[in-house]
Protein backbone atom coordinates (compact mmCIF):
# COMPACT_ATOMS: atom_id res chain seq x y z
CA UNK A 1 0.00 0.00 0.00
CA UNK A 2 1.32 3.44 -0.93
CA UNK A 3 2.04 5.82 1.95
CA UNK A 4 1.28 9.51 2.10
CA UNK A 5 3.35 12.13 3.90
CA UNK A 6 2.67 15.56 5.32
CA UNK A 7 3.42 18.75 3.38
CA UNK A 8 6.31 19.49 5.77
CA UNK A 9 7.82 16.05 5.29
CA UNK A 10 7.22 16.30 1.57
CA UNK A 11 9.13 19.57 1.41
CA UNK A 12 12.06 17.97 3.28
CA UNK A 13 12.02 15.01 0.90
CA UNK A 14 11.90 17.35 -2.08
CA UNK A 15 14.91 19.30 -0.83
CA UNK A 16 16.90 16.11 -0.35
CA UNK A 17 16.06 14.92 -3.83
CA UNK A 18 17.04 18.23 -5.40
CA UNK A 19 20.32 18.37 -3.48
CA UNK A 20 21.30 14.96 -4.76
CA UNK A 21 20.18 15.53 -8.32
CA UNK A 22 23.44 17.05 -9.57
CA UNK A 23 25.25 13.72 -9.51
CA UNK A 24 22.29 11.73 -10.82
CA UNK A 25 21.34 11.08 -14.42
CA UNK A 26 19.03 13.68 -15.90
CA UNK A 27 15.37 12.75 -16.22
CA UNK A 28 15.65 12.68 -20.00
CA UNK A 29 18.60 10.28 -19.79
CA UNK A 30 16.72 8.04 -17.35
CA UNK A 31 13.61 7.99 -19.54
CA UNK A 32 15.62 7.14 -22.65
CA UNK A 33 17.51 4.37 -20.87
CA UNK A 34 14.27 2.91 -19.53
CA UNK A 35 12.68 3.10 -22.96
CA UNK A 36 9.42 4.70 -21.85
CA UNK A 37 7.95 7.63 -19.93
CA UNK A 38 6.33 6.93 -16.54
CA UNK A 39 3.27 9.12 -16.09
CA UNK A 40 1.07 9.55 -13.02
CA UNK A 41 -2.68 9.81 -13.72
CA UNK A 42 -5.99 9.39 -11.90
CA UNK A 43 -7.31 5.97 -11.02
CA UNK A 44 -10.13 6.63 -13.47
CA UNK A 45 -11.80 9.89 -14.55
CA UNK A 46 -13.70 9.93 -17.88
CA UNK A 47 -12.29 12.38 -20.37
CA UNK A 48 -9.04 12.94 -18.48
CA UNK A 49 -7.47 9.58 -17.61
CA UNK A 50 -9.26 6.27 -17.63
CA UNK A 51 -8.45 2.76 -18.85
CA UNK A 52 -10.88 1.14 -21.27
CA UNK A 53 -12.07 -2.47 -20.97
CA UNK A 54 -8.80 -3.59 -22.61
CA UNK A 55 -6.62 -1.60 -20.23
CA UNK A 56 -5.75 1.13 -22.75
CA UNK A 57 -5.56 4.55 -21.12
CA UNK A 58 -7.39 7.47 -22.72
CA UNK A 59 -8.08 11.09 -21.82
CA UNK A 60 -6.76 14.64 -21.99
CA UNK A 61 -4.15 14.09 -19.26
CA UNK A 62 -3.16 10.77 -20.83
CA UNK A 63 -2.66 12.44 -24.21
CA UNK A 64 -0.55 15.13 -22.55
CA UNK A 65 1.87 12.40 -21.51
CA UNK A 66 1.67 10.66 -24.87
CA UNK A 67 2.72 13.95 -26.47
CA UNK A 68 5.84 14.06 -24.25
CA UNK A 69 6.68 10.48 -25.24
CA UNK A 70 6.20 11.41 -28.90
CA UNK A 71 8.59 14.36 -28.51
CA UNK A 72 11.28 12.12 -27.00
CA UNK A 73 10.86 8.83 -28.83
CA UNK A 74 8.78 9.76 -31.87
CA UNK A 75 6.25 7.27 -30.51
CA UNK A 76 3.33 8.31 -28.29
CA UNK A 77 2.84 4.73 -27.14
CA UNK A 78 6.14 4.65 -25.23
CA UNK A 79 4.57 5.62 -21.95
CA UNK A 80 3.31 3.66 -18.96
CA UNK A 81 0.68 4.98 -16.56
CA UNK A 82 0.62 4.86 -12.77
CA UNK A 83 -2.89 5.38 -11.32
CA UNK A 84 -2.75 7.59 -8.21
CA UNK A 85 -5.23 9.00 -5.71
CA UNK A 86 -5.20 12.71 -4.91
CA UNK A 87 -3.33 11.99 -1.66
CA UNK A 88 -0.67 9.88 -3.39
CA UNK A 89 0.03 11.97 -6.48
CA UNK A 90 2.52 14.60 -5.24
CA UNK A 91 4.51 12.14 -3.14
CA UNK A 92 4.82 9.78 -6.11
CA UNK A 93 6.36 12.57 -8.18
CA UNK A 94 8.68 13.76 -5.40
CA UNK A 95 9.97 10.25 -4.74
CA UNK A 96 10.77 9.58 -8.42
CA UNK A 97 8.11 6.90 -8.86
CA UNK A 98 6.90 8.83 -11.89
CA UNK A 99 8.59 11.23 -14.34
CA UNK A 100 5.64 13.56 -14.77
CA UNK A 101 2.29 13.98 -13.04
CA UNK A 102 -0.61 14.64 -15.41
CA UNK A 103 -3.60 14.23 -13.15
CA UNK A 104 -6.05 17.19 -13.13
CA UNK A 105 -3.85 18.90 -10.52
CA UNK A 106 -4.39 22.56 -9.61
CA UNK A 107 -1.46 24.96 -9.84
CA UNK A 108 -1.12 26.77 -6.48
CA UNK A 109 1.60 28.80 -4.78
CA UNK A 110 2.12 26.22 -2.02
CA UNK A 111 2.52 23.36 -4.45
CA UNK A 112 4.76 25.39 -6.75
CA UNK A 113 6.99 27.01 -4.14
CA UNK A 114 7.33 24.66 -1.16
CA UNK A 115 7.14 21.07 -2.39
CA UNK A 116 10.04 20.94 -4.84
CA UNK A 117 7.70 20.84 -7.84
CA UNK A 118 7.24 22.84 -11.04
CA UNK A 119 3.99 23.22 -12.95
CA UNK A 120 4.76 23.22 -16.64
CA UNK A 121 1.65 24.98 -17.90
CA UNK A 122 -2.13 24.68 -17.96
CA UNK A 123 -3.81 22.08 -20.15
CA UNK A 124 -7.28 22.82 -18.77
CA UNK A 125 -8.62 26.01 -17.16
CA UNK A 126 -11.30 25.03 -14.68
CA UNK A 127 -13.22 26.20 -11.62
CA UNK A 128 -14.91 24.49 -8.69
CA UNK A 129 -18.65 23.93 -8.83
CA UNK A 130 -21.49 21.85 -7.39
CA UNK A 131 -23.42 18.81 -8.62
CA UNK A 132 -26.91 18.56 -7.14
CA UNK A 133 -29.74 16.09 -7.60
CA UNK A 134 -32.61 17.77 -9.44
CA UNK A 135 -35.07 16.45 -6.88
CA UNK A 136 -33.47 18.71 -4.23
CA UNK A 137 -34.89 21.70 -6.10
CA UNK A 138 -31.82 23.95 -5.80
CA UNK A 139 -30.62 26.15 -8.66
CA UNK A 140 -28.00 28.32 -6.94
CA UNK A 141 -25.13 27.54 -4.57
CA UNK A 142 -26.31 30.24 -2.17
CA UNK A 143 -29.24 27.93 -1.38
CA UNK A 144 -26.95 25.19 -0.03
CA UNK A 145 -26.84 26.29 3.61
CA UNK A 146 -26.88 23.25 5.90
CA UNK A 147 -26.25 20.80 3.05
CA UNK A 148 -24.21 17.62 3.33
CA UNK A 149 -21.47 17.77 0.70
CA UNK A 150 -19.39 14.90 -0.71
CA UNK A 151 -15.77 15.88 -1.28
CA UNK A 152 -12.51 14.14 -2.20
CA UNK A 153 -9.66 14.28 0.33
CA UNK A 154 -6.29 15.74 -0.59
CA UNK A 155 -7.66 18.30 -3.06
CA UNK A 156 -7.87 22.09 -3.26
CA UNK A 157 -11.66 21.75 -3.17
CA UNK A 158 -11.68 21.25 0.62
CA UNK A 159 -10.24 24.70 1.38
CA UNK A 160 -12.22 26.38 -1.42
CA UNK A 161 -15.45 24.93 -0.02
CA UNK A 162 -14.74 26.11 3.52
CA UNK A 163 -13.77 29.58 2.25
CA UNK A 164 -16.94 29.92 0.16
CA UNK A 165 -19.37 28.85 2.88
CA UNK A 166 -17.64 31.05 5.46
CA UNK A 167 -17.85 34.04 3.10
CA UNK A 168 -21.56 33.40 2.46
CA UNK A 169 -22.29 32.86 6.17
CA UNK A 170 -23.56 29.30 5.64
CA UNK A 171 -22.93 26.00 7.40
CA UNK A 172 -22.34 22.64 5.72
CA UNK A 173 -21.47 19.08 6.67
CA UNK A 174 -18.54 17.57 4.71
CA UNK A 175 -18.57 13.87 3.81
CA UNK A 176 -14.98 13.05 2.82
CA UNK A 177 -13.87 10.19 0.54
CA UNK A 178 -10.42 9.10 -0.64
CA UNK A 179 -11.16 8.68 -4.36
CA UNK A 180 -13.42 10.30 -6.95
CA UNK A 181 -15.07 6.90 -7.51
CA UNK A 182 -16.01 6.67 -3.84
CA UNK A 183 -17.22 10.26 -3.92
CA UNK A 184 -19.67 9.73 -6.79
CA UNK A 185 -20.83 6.45 -5.23
CA UNK A 186 -21.56 8.30 -1.99
CA UNK A 187 -23.51 10.95 -3.89
CA UNK A 188 -25.43 8.33 -5.86
CA UNK A 189 -26.28 6.40 -2.68
CA UNK A 190 -27.66 9.49 -0.97
CA UNK A 191 -24.82 9.97 1.53
CA UNK A 192 -24.85 13.66 0.62
CA UNK A 193 -27.07 16.28 -1.02
CA UNK A 194 -24.27 17.80 -3.10
CA UNK A 195 -20.99 16.76 -4.71
CA UNK A 196 -18.32 19.42 -5.18
CA UNK A 197 -15.22 19.34 -7.38
CA UNK A 198 -13.80 21.01 -10.49
CA UNK A 199 -16.62 21.48 -12.99
CA UNK A 200 -14.87 19.29 -15.57
CA UNK A 201 -14.65 16.52 -12.99
CA UNK A 202 -18.31 17.00 -12.09
CA UNK A 203 -19.20 16.46 -15.76
CA UNK A 204 -17.12 13.28 -15.76
CA UNK A 205 -18.60 11.99 -12.50
CA UNK A 206 -22.14 12.88 -13.61
CA UNK A 207 -21.62 10.64 -16.64
CA UNK A 208 -21.02 7.72 -14.24
CA UNK A 209 -24.43 8.02 -12.58
CA UNK A 210 -27.03 5.40 -13.51
CA UNK A 211 -29.24 8.31 -14.58
CA UNK A 212 -27.04 11.31 -15.46
CA UNK A 213 -30.14 13.41 -16.15
CA UNK A 214 -31.14 13.14 -12.48
CA UNK A 215 -28.43 15.61 -11.46
CA UNK A 216 -27.46 19.10 -12.56
CA UNK A 217 -24.27 21.17 -12.30
CA UNK A 218 -25.11 24.53 -10.72
CA UNK A 219 -23.97 27.66 -12.60
CA UNK A 220 -21.84 28.95 -9.71
CA UNK A 221 -18.04 28.83 -10.02
CA UNK A 222 -16.29 29.46 -6.69
CA UNK A 223 -12.60 29.19 -7.55
CA UNK A 224 -9.86 29.28 -10.19
CA UNK A 225 -8.47 25.83 -10.97
CA UNK A 226 -5.67 25.92 -13.57
CA UNK A 227 -4.91 22.24 -14.15
CA UNK A 228 -1.73 20.97 -15.74
CA UNK A 229 1.27 18.64 -15.74
CA UNK A 230 3.88 18.78 -12.97
CA UNK A 231 7.56 17.80 -12.73
CA UNK A 232 10.19 17.82 -10.00
CA UNK A 233 12.35 20.89 -9.52
CA UNK A 234 16.08 20.61 -10.14
CA UNK A 235 16.09 19.47 -13.79
CA UNK A 236 15.56 22.49 -16.02
CA UNK A 237 15.92 20.53 -19.24
CA UNK A 238 13.08 18.18 -18.27
CA UNK A 239 10.97 21.12 -17.12
CA UNK A 240 11.48 22.72 -20.54
CA UNK A 241 10.67 19.53 -22.46
CA UNK A 242 7.33 18.95 -20.74
CA UNK A 243 6.47 22.65 -20.85
CA UNK A 244 7.27 23.09 -24.54
CA UNK A 245 5.48 19.90 -25.51
CA UNK A 246 2.21 21.48 -24.38
CA UNK A 247 3.18 24.85 -25.87
CA UNK A 248 3.90 23.13 -29.18
CA UNK A 249 0.40 21.65 -29.25
CA UNK A 250 -1.19 25.03 -28.50
CA UNK A 251 0.90 26.80 -31.12
CA UNK A 252 0.16 24.07 -33.65
CA UNK A 253 -3.58 24.69 -33.29
CA UNK A 254 -3.08 28.42 -33.69
CA UNK A 255 -1.00 27.85 -36.84
CA UNK A 256 -3.50 25.39 -38.32
CA UNK A 257 -1.20 22.35 -38.07
CA UNK A 258 -3.18 19.11 -37.60
CA UNK A 259 -2.56 15.38 -37.51
CA UNK A 260 -3.69 15.11 -41.11
CA UNK A 261 -1.79 17.98 -42.70
CA UNK A 262 1.69 17.85 -41.14
CA UNK A 263 3.26 16.58 -44.38
CA UNK A 264 1.81 19.46 -46.36
CA UNK A 265 2.64 22.00 -43.66
CA UNK A 266 6.31 21.04 -43.85
CA UNK A 267 6.29 22.87 -47.19
CA UNK A 268 4.90 26.04 -45.61
CA UNK A 269 6.79 29.29 -46.10
CA UNK A 270 5.54 30.58 -42.74
CA UNK A 271 8.67 30.92 -40.51
CA UNK A 272 6.64 30.06 -37.38
CA UNK A 273 5.43 26.81 -38.97
CA UNK A 274 8.94 25.99 -40.17
CA UNK A 275 10.42 26.42 -36.71
CA UNK A 276 7.69 24.37 -35.01
CA UNK A 277 8.04 21.50 -37.47
CA UNK A 278 11.85 21.67 -37.47
CA UNK A 279 12.33 22.37 -41.18
CA UNK A 280 14.43 25.39 -40.17
CA UNK A 281 16.20 26.42 -36.98
CA UNK A 282 17.46 24.39 -34.06
CA UNK A 283 14.49 24.35 -31.69
CA UNK A 284 14.75 20.61 -31.04
CA UNK A 285 18.47 20.85 -30.29
CA UNK A 286 17.83 23.57 -27.70
CA UNK A 287 15.55 21.15 -25.83
CA UNK A 288 17.74 18.08 -26.28
CA UNK A 289 15.18 16.58 -28.66
CA UNK A 290 15.16 15.54 -32.34
CA UNK A 291 14.68 18.34 -34.87
CA UNK A 292 11.26 16.98 -35.85
CA UNK A 293 9.92 16.67 -32.28
CA UNK A 294 7.06 19.04 -33.18
CA UNK A 295 6.05 16.89 -36.15
CA UNK A 296 5.95 13.79 -33.97
CA UNK A 297 3.87 15.46 -31.27
CA UNK A 298 1.20 16.54 -33.74
CA UNK A 299 1.26 13.34 -35.81
CA UNK A 300 1.02 11.09 -32.77
CA UNK A 301 -1.39 13.07 -30.56
CA UNK A 302 -2.65 16.11 -32.45
CA UNK A 303 -2.73 19.81 -31.72
CA UNK A 304 -4.35 21.08 -28.51
CA UNK A 305 -7.79 21.50 -30.07
CA UNK A 306 -7.77 17.98 -31.51
CA UNK A 307 -6.72 16.59 -28.12
CA UNK A 308 -9.47 18.58 -26.36
CA UNK A 309 -12.26 17.67 -28.78
CA UNK A 310 -11.37 13.98 -28.78
CA UNK A 311 -11.48 13.64 -25.01
CA UNK A 312 -13.79 16.20 -23.42
CA UNK A 313 -15.32 18.26 -26.26
CA UNK A 314 -18.95 18.83 -27.25
CA UNK A 315 -19.21 15.50 -29.11
CA UNK A 316 -18.01 13.41 -26.14
CA UNK A 317 -20.06 12.16 -23.15
CA UNK A 318 -18.68 15.10 -21.11
CA UNK A 319 -19.87 17.60 -23.73
CA UNK A 320 -17.63 20.45 -22.56
CA UNK A 321 -17.49 23.58 -24.71
CA UNK A 322 -14.05 25.15 -25.11
CA UNK A 323 -14.95 28.24 -23.06
CA UNK A 324 -11.79 29.58 -21.39
CA UNK A 325 -9.86 26.76 -23.04
CA UNK A 326 -10.43 28.21 -26.51
CA UNK A 327 -7.44 29.87 -28.11
CA UNK A 328 -6.88 33.52 -27.24
CA UNK A 329 -7.73 34.31 -30.85
CA UNK A 330 -11.15 32.64 -30.41
CA UNK A 331 -12.29 34.31 -27.18
CA UNK A 332 -10.53 32.02 -24.70
CA UNK A 333 -7.32 32.37 -22.69
CA UNK A 334 -5.36 29.40 -24.07
CA UNK A 335 -2.08 31.01 -25.12
CA UNK A 336 1.49 29.79 -25.59
CA UNK A 337 4.81 31.60 -26.00
CA UNK A 338 6.10 31.52 -29.59
CA UNK A 339 8.47 28.86 -30.88
CA UNK A 340 11.41 31.04 -31.87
Amino acid sequence: MKKTITFAAAATLAGTLIAGSASAATTLESVKERGHLQCGVTSGLPGFSQPDDKGNWTGLDVDTCRAVAAAIFGDGKKVQFTPLTAKERLTALQSGEIDVLSRNTTWTLTRDASLGLNFTGTNYYDGQGFLVKKAVGVDDAKQLGGATICIQAGTTTELNLADYFRKEGMDFQPIVFNTSEQTVQGFSAGRCDVLTSDRSQLAALRSKLSDPESAVILPNIISKEPLGPVVRQGDDQWFNIVKWTLFTQINAEELGITQENTSDMKKSENPSVQRLLGTTGDMGEKLGLPADYGVKIVEEVGNYGEMYDRNVGPDTPLGLDRGLNALWTDGGIMYAPPVR
